[in-house]
């Protein structure tokens, strides 16, 4: 199964990016899935005013390796910050020009160095990965404080938070697993 974390934050600093190397570390460790993780920062996707990615072919060709990745993932686990109580607008861009995401497992993880964690963001994603036809894991990570939790290389140094991400990665292999599951064609 091919996992896509997508981080969602487009500064140059991103706090938020730190939960998405420590999720790709622990995945790789606590799975035989393949687990990338997809920044928007490395793709300078326009804002969408015209036609959707509907296939890698018709996708440009700056952007084929990005859409095989997405037209390949199995699940997706979007990691964001909180902007203005939603999720950031480079995250919906990147999801705009490949919308339908049909019967895939998504992961919601918010982080922020407050104390709320983005918790306004994960009730617009919940919105979102419905618009985008994905079914989206009730088990959220909600990490407040992510700057005194996970350091710059993705080590968690907070200990007290490893029960929250087990909780999390759990519940989403098992959904993500059973979608994969009943996606496969019957022989």
């Amino acid at each position: 199964m091919n996992i896509e974390i997508v981080a969602g934050s487009p500064r140059k600093d991103s706090v938020t990016y730190r939960v998405a190397l420590f999720l790709q570390k622990f995945l790789k460790e606590k799975s035989e899935h393949n687990i990338d993780i997809i920044d928007v920062r490395d793709w300078a996707l326009p804002v969408l005013q015209q036609e959707v990615f509907s296939s890698v072919e018709r996708a440009p060709d700056e952007f084929k390796p990005l859409a095989k990745r997405m037209f390949e993932a199995d699940a997706f686990i979007m990691v964001t910050p909180e902007y203005n109580g939603s999720y950031t607008p480079a995250l919906k861009n990147l999801f705009d020009h490949f919308p339908k995401q049909s019967h895939k497992a998504f992961g919601i993880v918010t982080a922020s160095p407050g104390i709320m964690g983005g918790m306004r963001a994960s009730q617009q994603l919940q919105l979102f990965i419905n618009a985008l036809f994905g079914i989206g894991s009730p088990y959220m990570l909600v990490t407040p404080q992510v700057d005194k939790k996970f350091d710059a290389e993705g080590n968690l140094v907070d200990q007290s938070f490893m029960r929250n991400i087990e909780l999390f990665v759990i519940e989403f292999l098992w959904l993500a697993e059973n979608l994969a599951a009943e996606m496969q064609p019957v022989v």
